[in-house]
């Protein structure tokens, strides 16, 4: 109860400092890519660190992943979203996973109990899943953390599950940032701009083509 109190305390206390503090004032694009931009050679890793926190915050991940594209391109953005998404969801996690799981496990009972052991189980398949078809982020990060589901398994699930979605998304907002940065509207007109669209669009019937695969495999074995 006191874990299951400080946890809940914890959640309530970042989504209201994010969103009625002088803290928002900073969470802007202005803002943190000018501190980025002053911060040289340690960019890099003060936008992991800024990240993987603001992801334990609640802080909304598509700014800060538009943010990391606009200002280090479609290529190193890419990767450093993905690092800092991966430290996040696995510093989330933990904090469900020690502060929660023993408060959920009192809660479950015999009759949730066969979803939890099904969850331990296929860990790893349940979490690709849930992040292939774009769950709530944040919200799966302390949910899962609430579950029997292996560590490991949920790192790979998460690892694997963001991937496309991220370098999707990077790849979109860096092209057409440096677009925008070079004046030459004629590149919207290239191949990489139009390529960053249909991944784009495509990445917008994931979902849907995930779900028809579940369905049509689901046929298949009955």
């Amino acid at each position: 109860m006191v874990k299951a109190g400080i946890l809940a305390v914890f959640v309530v206390a970042a989504i209201l400092v994010v969103r009625f503090s002088p803290v928002r004032a900073l969470l802007t694009t202005e803002w943190l890519g000018g501190f980025l931009q002053a911060a040289g050679w340690w960019a890099p890793l003060a936008f992991i660190l800024i990240y993987s926190a603001g992801v334990c915050l609640f802080i909304p991940g598509t700014l800060l992943t538009a943010l990391g594209a606009a200002i280090f391109g479609p290529y190193w953005g890419f990767l450093y979203v993905w690092v800092a998404a991966m430290l996040g969801a696995a510093g989330a996690f933990l904090i469900g996973r020690y502060l929660g799981r023993e408060f959920a496990a009192a809660l479950i009972g015999d009759r949730l109990k066969k979803y939890d052991d099904a969850i331990e189980r296929n860990g790893f398949a349940t979490v690709l899943y849930l992040r292939l078809v774009y769950f709530p982020f944040t919200l799966m990060n302390f949910g899962m953390g609430l579950t029997k589901v292996r560590f490991r398994d949920y790192l790979w699930g998460t690892g694997l599950g963001i991937l496309t979605g991220t370098f999707i998304f990077t790849f979109f907002v860096g092209t057409i940032k440096e677009v925008w940065a070079s004046g030459q509207w004629a590149n919207l007109l290239s191949w990489k701009v139009s390529f960053s669209l249909g991944l784009f669009a495509f990445s917008l019937f994931i979902p849907k083509i995930i779900n028809k695969l579940k369905i049509w495999q689901k046929v298949k074995a009955d």
